[in-house]
């Protein structure tokens, strides 16, 4: 019984000749190329010119020139016409059919073909029709071969070239056996063709699927999925044409490869070898075969993918030659291609039968987030960046760009953008590393928007991954022992910390983590390695990441009448690698809370954040613009000149002297040890960073300093408010306190301050810069006026003077605390 036979179900020979038509006549201009390339969202013809220049006002050869040029590029031009001179011409060896051009141009010719929808159903087929029209509508090269081309070139034109003499020569002799001794077509193609999906069909905006949503009825088709990368193999070539070479007859033999495996040939199946009986032994020419880069990747669902009860699916995607390197680990991508099942090979598919494992051959990858060196500026936002730069107040509007639906929390913001840009990674001769990524946790009372920060700060990193402290055991943040399914080896797995490699990780919940679990990242947040001996693997992997963890006290709330230490329920070890740790605490007053409720309902009604101020400079960062940013600062590697580095080795004797006292006074939790040094020279590496500075000032170093202080100050706040009802100090009183504690930790010191004994500072008092003193005064909410009153007071009562011509202040009296004006 003969078998069924069904039609095919589109003519072929007409979608060819107009595949064949799309790529000759098809026109596009700029502007089409850039609505696509942005989800269709329209752009004025006059801004995509970037290359104004106001010297030429007067000049009306350059504005004509500069007209001519506008209509030039407003033009419509042959997209694809000139894609192929350039194939032709070896400059590019990647051809992109952009599917909403496609659409476009049946849409006006309106033959009835269905090209898209057919694309769509059947990629894997379409793909060699494509192929062909472009092996036929090739143009010739504008330019010769030379010694300087690469040998597969030079390969790929002797093999065109041959082509065409014998296609020449069958025509002229009119045997068309000729035909047959030309290279397959496989061997002349150069370049890789590749589909890019629809952005808009006729439901809506294309929609990429997540894992558990890829059914059977997909296959063939061509799909985006979304997803987080979890494994890329390495970059390995993978064989599509095997050439051999006869001993013989010396006759070049080709065989495709279109599975995992094939048997090599042994014998020349050549006619002469036939012919005489000699079985020619046949050995593999590597040069002659055709190889393609070949990546493994496997992709994971998002955790906003996964449904209640489920785990997270995997897939495994297949890249070819320009596709590779294009994913790395923790990145978010989404994916488009072909759907594809593959069988079982060797002992598996004896078990399997006739069971396929499936696959998605890559044709179009979208990064969410690239990394910080490979993003691409655009001028009009390096022009803004220049311009908020001369202002001198980007700190303070990048500091309130950090999530600004959040209200308050300046320093702590402030931190964040420090720890985004990081400081500077160095190494030592002798191979040690020391790192420049800071670490910061985030203590506090429920509901003062700690976790808000967290997933702010994963979002604007390139390499931001969010965990939970309750969810991730120490396995999962580091690295875990598996089998691998297809080889049956002992493989590593990358943990959240191998995966925020140079980004940022973000743990949450850190105080509900266990102790057995914590004591894994120890070793990341100082060495920044992770050392594994498990299974038969002994290594080290990079973890060069940095740490953002928000807990919550012991109590769940931060217990005023318990001390920092009886609240914070955290191994000193550990605290100790933290750069900076704040305390944010959820206190009650009339004025804040007024503020925060008028704020969160600003948010609520506007869906946006209100406007910081009413000055043309008072806008805020967008978070790309702030990635923007941070990448440009990035690239400066500030150093620590001889007379700041003198100015940082008195204050950090100065804070252990302070220490010192502290802990006389039983306020011994905020600790100041060598860790607490190198914090501070990493955050004024940072902060010259953001001035595109490669020199750290003392004034990076007395604003490193201040976020320090800052830091401590909440918590020996709390400590003095747990001792007792205290009465309320006015604003002099206050202003005491703080200069005092300038004086203490050695800050705002002059420029050009002599070297001094800490005995002479106590006979003679402490010498400070007035300038430096009053900026701190005001940057603390105090008036000019207040900050007036209360040095002309004090000098009164001489317990300050001021010396250098009004330059200086000399803190004469080291004695306690100020509580009330009845006590001056």
């Amino acid at each position: 019984m003969a078998l069924l036979r069904y039609p095919a179900p589109v003519d072929y020979d007409a979608q060819m000749s107009a595949f064949e038509n799309f790529l000759d006549d098809f026109k596009t201009s700029p502007q089409d190329s850039i609505t696509h390339a942005l989800g269709n969202i329209d752009i004025n013809e006059d801004d995509l010119s970037d290359e104004y220049d106001f010297m030429d006002e007067d000049d009306d050869d350059a504005q004509e020139q500069r007209r001519r040029e506008r209509a030039r590029r407003r033009a419509p031009r042959h997209k694809y016409k000139e894609l192929l001179q350039e194939l032709a011409d070896r400059k590019i060896n990647e051809i992109v059919i952009d599917l909403d051009d496609l659409q476009s141009w049946e849409d006006d010719v309106n033959e009835g073909l269905k090209l898209v929808e057919s694309v769509e159903r059947n990629t894997k087929h379409y793909v060699e029709v494509l192929s062909r029209a472009v092996d036929k509508l090739l143009p010739q090269p504008s330019n010769d071969i030379t010694f300087k081309d690469d040998v597969l070139d030079v390969l790929m034109a002797n093999r065109q070239q041959r082509n065409r003499t014998l296609t020449e020569a069958a025509e002229n002799l009119r045997d068309p056996d000729m035909l047959n001794d030309t290279y397959p077509a496989q061997l002349t193609r150069r370049y890789t063709l590749v589909f890019k999906p629809r952005t808009m069909t006729a439901d809506g905006p294309q929609k990429a699927l997540s894992v558990r949503q890829v059914r059977g009825d997909h296959l063939g088709h061509l799909i985006t999925i979304r997803g987080i990368a979890t494994r890329v193999s390495d970059v390995k070539p993978i064989v599509q044409v095997g050439a051999y070479t006869c001993d013989r007859c010396g006759c070049e033999i080709f065989q495709p490869v279109t599975d995992k495996q094939y048997a090599p040939l042994t014998l020349c199946p050549s006619k002469d070898c036939k012919e005489n009986q000699a079985k020619g032994q046949l050995y593999p020419s590597s040069r002659a075969s055709k190889f393609l880069p070949f990546q493994e990747i496997k992709i994971q669902e998002l955790a906003e993918q996964v449904p209640i009860g489920q785990i997270p699916r995997t897939l495994t995607i297949l890249a070819y030659g320009s596709l590779v390197r294009k994913v790395h680990p923790g990145d978010i991508v989404d994916i488009s291609g072909i759907f594809l099942p593959t069988p079982y090979t060797g002992f598996k598919a004896m078990r399997a039968g006739l069971l396929t494992d499936t696959y998605l051959e890559a044709h179009h990858i979208v990064q969410h987030k690239k990394a910080y060196t490979e993003m691409q500026i655009d001028p009009s936002l390096l022009r803004r960046i220049a311009k908020f730069q001369q202002t001198g107040n980007t700190y303070e509007y990048l500091a309130k760009s950090i999530a600004p639906e959040i209200y308050g929390h300046l320093d702590v913001k402030k931190a964040l953008l420090l720890l985004l840009v990081g400081g500077v990674t160095k190494e030592v001769g002798d191979g040690m590393k020391i790192r420049g990524d800071i670490n910061i946790c985030l203590m506090g009372d429920p509901g003062v928007a700690k976790s808000q920060l967290l997933k702010y700060i994963s979002k604007v990193a390139p390499r931001g991954v969010y965990t939970s402290g309750r969810g991730s055991s120490g396995v999962g943040l580091t690295a875990a022992v598996m089998r691998d399914p297809v080889t049956d080896e002992m493989v590593l797995e990358g943990g959240a910390l191998v995966l925020a490699d140079n980004g940022i990780c973000c743990i949450d919940e850190f105080d509900k983590m266990d102790d057995n679990d914590r004591t894994a990242i120890h070793e990341v947040m100082e060495q920044q390695t992770i050392s594994i001996s498990k299974a038969g693997i002994s290594t080290t992997l990079n973890a060069r990441t940095s740490i953002l963890a928000a807990a919550n006290p012991l109590y769940g709330r931060y217990n005023t009448r318990l001390s920092a230490v009886e609240n914070i329920n955290l191994p000193a070890a550990l605290l100790s690698r933290f750069d900076i740790m704040f305390l944010l605490l959820d206190t009650p007053t009339r004025d804040t809370d007024a503020q925060l409720a008028k704020h969160v309902a600003y948010v609520h009604m506007h869906n946006r954040h209100p406007d910081i101020g009413n000055g043309p400079d008072s806008s805020v960062f967008t978070p790309e613009e702030v990635r923007a940013y941070v990448a440009k600062a990035r690239e400066y590697r500030p150093v620590v000149p001889q007379a700041v580095s003198e100015y940082m080795v008195k204050t950090y004797v100065r804070l252990r002297a302070q220490q010192k006292r502290a802990e006389k006074k039983n306020q011994n939790f905020g600790h100041t040890t060598p860790r607490t040094l190198l914090g501070v020279v990493r955050l004024a590496q940072a902060l010259a960073r953001l001035r595109f500075s490669n020199t750290v000032t003392q004034d990076d170093v007395d604003e490193a300093l201040r976020l320090v202080e800052t830091s401590k100050e909440s918590l020996a706040q709390d400590d003095r408010n747990a001792a007792g009802n205290r009465r309320a100090m006015n604003a002099s009183s206050r202003i005491y306190n703080l200069v005092k504690g300038l004086a203490d930790s050695g800050a705002c010191r002059p420029d050009d301050v002599d070297g001094q004994e800490e005995e002479e500072e106590d006979e003679f008092g402490v010498e400070m810069s007035l300038r430096k003193v009053k900026e701190r005064v005001i940057a603390k909410g105090f008036t000019e006026q207040q900050w007036l009153s209360a040095l002309d007071e004090y000098t009164d009562l001489d317990v300050w003077q001021t010396a250098g011509n009004g330059t200086r202040l000399v803190f004469i009296t080291a004695g306690g605390e100020r509580e009330g004006s009845e006590d001056i």
